[in-house]
């Protein structure tokens, strides 16, 4: 197993990523767009606690009639983030991609949002239509920005940066499975004793070469909501249902790297993609597919806070 030439999400054949902020002076919120083949990917989702704002998350379930989806939104601003979407769909339109209707199309664009209300600017320093249009635009296959960009501007895991993390892995019959995460959360990624990085563990050989967190012991972070969002994608092809069981495993990889995880004050959702280039795996393949999308979940938590800027706790001045 080895990573792939990006180490990230676009990694799996047909897929761009792109970031942009929030307007607003002093804005700490973003948009990030996972968009998909043209002629879409196949989609599920697993969503986990109480999450401040979804879209279109319920026709990911496999008795939907809707198969693939065009694009996916990580978004911050809380619910009032979801217009986002709007930008990105008009996008799709123009392009002919969607479902098809009467008349033209409908893009299929599921969506979640980080809840970084307060965390810097003014109220309406939040993503909108034109916000989600300008991250469909930046969208690229090639590598992918990290840290304190898109919907990871104003992460805060822990008391630390959260932000925006990637990771791929290419398994011995050469398929891809690879995430996307956007690092939002109450428990944190890094070990209070080592300062090393829980999700540096499940690391390939040369990947992590300082696992550290260089930066001092953070105040115990303020109690609030969190939202850790997640992609996790294959080229292999998968069904709605093992799209969300491929969520459900980018689960487990969140709870490797995050430490509590999933607590009263922590949501998290987790979407699974399927580009459907390759075979269907082999029915003992999948467990080598699925233990590798745990892992890339917990590489990508390790990539985000490493290369995340300086913010201070919940509920601080946040400064570059």
């Amino acid at each position: 197993m080895r990573t792939g030439p990006h180490n990230a999400l676009t990694d799996v054949p047909g897929l761009r990523v792109g970031h942009a902020s929030a307007p607003g002076a002093g804005a700490r919120s973003g948009v990030t767009v996972v968009v998909a083949p043209p002629d879409g990917a196949v989609g599920g989702v697993d969503v986990r606690g109480a999450p401040q704002g979804t879209r279109e998350t319920d026709l990911l379930d496999p008795v939907r009639t809707v198969q693939r989806v065009h694009a996916v939104v990580l978004t911050g601003g809380g619910a009032y983030g979801l217009a986002a979407v709007d930008g990105v769909m008009q996008r799709l339109e123009e392009a002919a991609a969607g479902f098809a209707v009467p008349g033209g199309v409908v893009p299929i664009v599921p969506a979640a949002t980080v809840p970084d209300l307060g965390r810097g600017g003014g109220p309406g320093s939040r993503p909108d239509g034109p916000t989600g249009a300008a991250a469909f635009d930046a969208a690229a296959d090639g590598a992918v920005a990290q840290g304190s960009v898109g919907a990871g501007t104003g992460a805060v895991a822990g008391g630390l940066p959260g932000g925006v993390g990637t990771a791929s892995a290419i398994l011995d019959d050469g398929s891809v499975v690879a995430a996307l995460v956007v690092v939002d959360s109450v428990g944190s990624a890094v070990d209070p004793v080592s300062r090393t990085l829980h999700g540096a563990r499940a690391g390939l050989p040369g990947e992590f070469a300082d696992p550290v967190v260089d930066q001092p012991e953070p105040p115990p972070p303020a109690a609030g909501p969190a939202t850790t969002l997640a992609v996790v994608a294959t080229d292999v092809t998968l069904d709605k249902a093992g799209c969300a069981r491929l969520a459900t495993m980018g689960h487990d990889g969140l709870t490797r790297a995050l430490a509590p995880s999933e607590t009263a004050s922590d949501d998290a959702v987790v979407f699974g993609l399927s580009v459907a280039t390759r075979p269907a795996p082999a029915p003992l393949a999948f467990g080598t597919l699925h233990a590798a999308a745990a892992d890339v979940v917990s590489r990508a938590v390790a990539h985000a806070l490493l290369a995340a800027h300086t913010v201070p706790a919940v509920g601080g001045a946040v400064s570059d």
